[in-house]
């Protein structure tokens, strides 16, 4: 089992960096007392194989906190917990211009002290902790997208395109639009099979249906203008942290042209190494 402590400084993103390890696979709990990290740990490790990723988030306020805390880590290894500690911060001009975008107190502010003197007692404070980490991370000039693989590299190590997941979904625009769509594209324009007598109870995912609708020019045109412009765009939303992307495809009844459509280019972006998926919403319909 994977046991990963995160501590740091107050708004350098402990809280953000959970969420994301959460779409990797770890079960996390946020604002965890120490004094329960011990008997977390312990029914972790009785259910390893439903847990194998644990990550707790857990604030240091006080340094009467410190013993507790290191009394605890010690007493985690006598239980055989491989424990992990990440340590988040950023420099103290970036802090503050995060707590002045969100209006939001700093844990350590009181009456009399300047957000700058809080975060800077806060560093001195959290000092044996950092000590102590294993990972470090400065988020100081860090987008979503820059956190998300600093994560992916320190605790996945696997090619980021893996980890996004783009469904391609086909839909009819008489039953509406996909809420969940990221990127929404209109191929009412294309020869409709339901116009041929032989093809109107058949589905896109047919052959004759599919033959039909890649004879066209248009078809054909279409497809490759789309390809380039998702092969373009993934490695951006990959980038930008994204890890699932819905691109919808409709036609009037979503049965036949989107279908077809959608099915071949779940194939192309499984073709270019992504993680794919085909839902058809109203192919029954």
């Amino acid at each position: 089992m994977e046991f990963l402590i995160i501590s740091g400084l107050s708004g350098a993103g402990k809280s953000r960096a959970a969420d994301m390890l959460e779409d990797l696979d770890y079960y996390c709990v946020d604002n965890m007392p120490i004094a329960l990290i011990p008997k977390f740990a312990q029914l972790c490790m009785a259910a390893s194989e439903r847990y194998e990723r644990v990550a707790l988030v857990t604030d240091i306020r006080e340094r009467a906190s410190f013993e507790e805390l290191f009394k605890v880590l010690d007493g985690l290894w006598d239980l055989g917990c491989d424990y992990r500690i990440l340590f988040m911060e950023a420099d103290p001009a970036n802090i503050v211009k995060r707590y002045k975008e969100t209006r939001r107190r700093h844990p350590l502010a009181v009456p009399g002290i300047s957000v700058e003197e809080a975060i800077n007692n806060e560093i001195k404070l959290l000092a044996p902790v950092r000590e102590r980490a294993d990972y470090i991370i400065n988020t100081s000039n860090f987008t979503l997208g820059m956190l998300q693989s600093e994560l992916y590299r320190l605790f996945v190590g696997e090619d980021t395109k893996r980890k996004i997941v783009v469904n391609v979904m086909s839909f009819g625009y008489k039953y509406g639009i996909p809420l969940e769509s990221d990127l929404v594209f209109d191929v009412r324009f294309l020869p409709n099979p339901f116009y041929v007598s032989e093809l109107r109870e058949m589905n896109g995912l047919d052959a004759p249906v599919s033959e039909f609708v890649f004879r066209s020019e248009e078809t054909k045109e279409f497809v490759s203008q789309l390809q380039k412009m998702v092969r373009f765009l993934l490695p951006l939303f990959v980038e930008e942290g994204k890890l699932s992307l819905t691109i919808s495809i409709g036609c009037t009844g979503g049965r036949h042209r989107s279908v077809a459509i959608a099915k071949a280019m779940t194939d192309y972006i499984e073709s270019i190494g992504y993680a794919a998926q085909n839902i058809n919403r109203d192919i029954q319909k």
